[in-house]
């Protein structure tokens, strides 16, 4: 079994451009889309209640229904060890930058419950990988030391870093919403063809939240 784990960003980011249907294609593939309850609540629960976003909610939970996205608890995973492994990444997370004396929080419990399925899965030794399009995050989990400089330009004041606790973080592998597009682009999961559309759809998903460089999308096209 391949598991692709969703944090809300790249399930919203292809909601807002109409892009759906690439998790249908994947989920056609033999690949497990899963999400978790902190996950549902960002994508579904609470924009269900605003009219601007309601659409897009219903359209989500029609995937979920159709078992195109599972809960992690329909992959084997026990929702009691799901919330123990988040708040064990929670803590250890939100204690690594501290500034004035108290540490910041700079992750969100939604982002680190994917960690947390992750981990267990990795634990299961099945292969996964986690779609999460917010930087602080994967910086964090990938290369934690170039948190400073960022966290000081977001903050303008100094920090100070603690990464002793995110030595196991190699274990995990990230892909943001720009990427899955470019995938789908290239299997063909997309119908337009025009020259123009890879860097369009790329475009769309930076503008719609996905945290890449536009030399990260040159890099992309040229591949």
């Amino acid at each position: 079994m391949k598991v692709l784990i969703l944090d809300a960003g790249p399930i919203i980011n292809l909601s807002m451009n109409g892009l759906l249907e690439i998790y249908e294609k994947i989920h056609k593939q033999g690949i497990t889309i899963a999400i978790t309850n902190y996950v549902y609540q960002e994508v579904v629960d609470r924009p269900s209640h605003i009219p601007r976003f309601e659409l897009g909610a219903l359209r989500i939970k029609e995937l979920i229904e159709k078992g195109v996205i599972k809960f992690a608890t329909d992959i084997g995973l026990a929702q009691a060890e799901i919330e123990s492994e988040t708040q064990r990444w929670l803590k250890i997370a939100n204690s690594v930058i501290r500034s004035d004396n108290h540490f910041i929080e700079v992750v969100s419990v939604a982002e680190i419950s994917c960690i947390a399925v992750s981990s267990l899965l990795n634990k299961k030794r099945v292969e996964n990988i986690i779609g999460i399009d917010e930087r602080t995050t994967r910086i964090l989990f990938e290369k934690p030391e170039n948190l400073r400089d960022l966290m000081s330009s977001k903050l303008h004041r100094n920090i100070t870093l603690n990464t002793t606790e995110l030595e196991n973080t190699k274990q995990f592998r990230f892909i943001r919403s720009s990427e899955i597009v470019f995938m789908a682009y290239k299997k063909r999961f997309i119908e337009i063809r025009d020259k123009h559309a890879l860097e369009a759809l790329l475009y769309a998903t930076k503008f719609k939240g996905c945290a890449i460089s536009w030399e990260e999308i040159e890099q992309l096209k040229r591949r």
